[in-house]
């Protein structure tokens, strides 16, 4: 048994017998400080001193058995594009590190947390700008996939993946553009929840696109995640008590191969598993045709990216000096959205607005639908130093993820047991059924789990 396994049998053991948070809190810190392979370039910055503080202020409560909610005491990391008081908000870049100035106050999202008695323990690694579903960071250091240290994370919230891989964090907090939730989740896994927008206040974040912008936690379970996104949304569902099983739900299938094909082996076993397994306990799945709503997709893509576009008009007019100091990789999309005229983003912007109507009408009669969360398993890293191979992977990665993204459906990836590699199922939604999608996603966890 390594490091790692000793890590998360701690953190569980830590819930199961109530040891306090201060103790887990030292834990964490002493880990971080021996500096082991599995926890470097987790964090880029460690709150020691305010965490144990918080620390100490939630056993007090518990202690005297006045908790603020259900995450008082739960261990929080926070991706590095969300705004601290008092920090630099670096989002993974030298641009920004040269330039940024700390904070007036939380990011919305951190504020609400820290409110509900979470203990923050520091700021997560990710990719530059949060512009890439690989995970790489040349500036700031990459951290290693839990599972297998030769191959990347995923992104673009790769430390907060790995946090919680690792037991260094109980909840990830971080943001989903086009899978930066889902992903790093998928291949470390782990549970990644993508809200619908405006559930959530993206107030205080770096943004990269203001039109698909989400912010979200990743959590070894779906309760963590519901628990953490009932915070973050400031919002108690009428009642939730989840549901008894899939047996007579309808899941909807895609066969079309813009989302199905180019398949590992590993995963194409792993989703055709879970198919059996939820059709054995009752569920109804059917075909579906989301052609029409992917060719609408692809009509976007075709005149730009709203991420690139977004991204350029933030950043403005940069000199020669800030172009070097971008990663090349991420400044070739950037560089992109220059190049798209206003009108052209209108459409985009009006063209988008039409497809997420058109896929309400899809999903009537549907409790869910579901597919891989990405089509392979986590690439080795050193087969991405190759500025096509990487392009390739990351077009992969992103391909299915970023659908929900363009149709403003909540998503969900869950991992699959099994040997080996990591492979995710997603789930979507109903635009706004959060709270349905995740009692679903619990259900569909229990029969994965219990196979």
């Amino acid at each position: 048994m390594n490091e790692l396994d000793n890590a998360r049998m701690k953190a569980a053991a830590s819930a199961a017998e109530q040891i306090s948070c201060e103790r887990r809190v030292h834990e964490i810190i002493e880990r971080l400080e021996r500096g082991a392979r599995e926890t470097r370039h987790v964090f880029r910055v460690v709150h020691a001193d305010t965490a144990l503080e918080a620390a100490r202020a939630s056993d007090r409560r518990l202690a005297a058995g006045c908790p603020l909610g259900r995450l008082d005491g739960r261990i929080v990391s926070v991706k590095d594009l969300f705004d601290e008081k008092g920090s630099v908000t670096v989002a993974g870049s030298r641009i920004l590190e040269n330039a940024g100035k700390p904070a007036q106050a939380d990011a919305m999202a951190v504020g609400l947390l820290r409110a509900a008695g979470c203990v923050v323990i520091g700021r997560t690694a990710m990719s530059e700008l949060a512009f890439s579903g690989v995970g790489i960071n040349p500036h700031f250091g990459t951290p290693d996939n839990p599972i297998d240290s030769s191959r990347i994370p995923g992104g673009s919230s790769s430390g907060a993946a790995v946090s919680v891989a690792t037991g260094l964090a109980d909840i990830g907090l971080g943001s989903d553009t086009g899978g930066s939730l889902r992903i790093p989740a998928a291949l470390c896994g782990l549970t990644g929840f993508r809200p619908s927008s405006d559930f959530v206040s993206t107030k205080g974040a770096f943004p990269l696109s203001t039109t698909l912008d989400t912010i979200g936690p990743i959590a070894s379970d779906v309760v963590t995640c519901r628990e953490a996104f009932a915070v973050l949304s400031n919002l108690v569902p009428a009642s939730h008590d989840g549901i008894e099983g899939v047996a007579g739900r309808k899941i909807g299938l895609i066969d079309d191969p813009r989302l199905m094909a180019e398949m590992d082996e590993t995963v194409s076993r792993a989703y055709a598993r879970s198919c059996r397994l939820l059709r054995d306990a009752g569920a109804e799945l059917v075909g579906i045709d989301l052609g029409p709503l992917l060719d609408s997709i692809a009509r976007i893509d075709a005149i730009g990216l709203f991420p690139g576009i977004e991204l350029a008009a933030r950043l403005g007019s940069l000199t020669d000096a800030e172009c070097e100091l971008l990663d090349p990789m991420i400044w070739e999309r950037v560089r992109a959205g220059y190049d798209v005229r206003a009108t052209g983003y209108l459409n985009m912007c009006r063209m988008r607005a039409c497809a997420t109507e058109q896929m309400q009408d899809r999903m009537v009669g549907l409790d869910a639908i579901m597919l891989p969360t990405v089509p392979i398993v986590a690439p080795r890293r050193d087969a991405l130093q190759d500025a096509d191979a990487f392009r390739r992977a990351n077009g992969l990665l992103l391909r299915n993820t970023r659908v929900a993204n363009m149709l403003d459906l909540p998503a969900l990836s869950l991992p699959i047991p099994g040997p080996g590699l990591s492979v995710g199922l997603m789930l979507w939604g109903h635009r706004g059924g959060d709270w349905p999608l995740l009692a679903f996603a619990e259900a569909v966890e229990g029969i994965l789990k219990h196979q």
